[in-house]
């Protein structure tokens, strides 16, 4: 558990890889580490206001 309202657990173990679970509110945005840097490096340079909504445009422009 992390805090009260998210939970990681192991759904698989194959060899050397395990594969996760998260299960946490929709308000809480859960990234893959390399999703998350880019996100990141793409707010570079722009104002507060040019953030909002910004993560749900990353992953759309992610998914396309």
């Amino acid at each position: 558990m992390i805090g009260d309202d998210i939970e990681v657990s192991v759904l698989a173990i194959m060899g050397e890889k395990v594969r996760i679970g998260i299960d946490a509110p929709r308000n809480v945005p859960v990234f893959r580490k390399e999703v998350y840097l880019e996100i990141q490096e793409s707010r570079d340079g722009k104002s507060d206001a040019d953030e909002d909504g910004e993560v749900d445009d990353e992953l759309d422009r992610l998914k396309a």
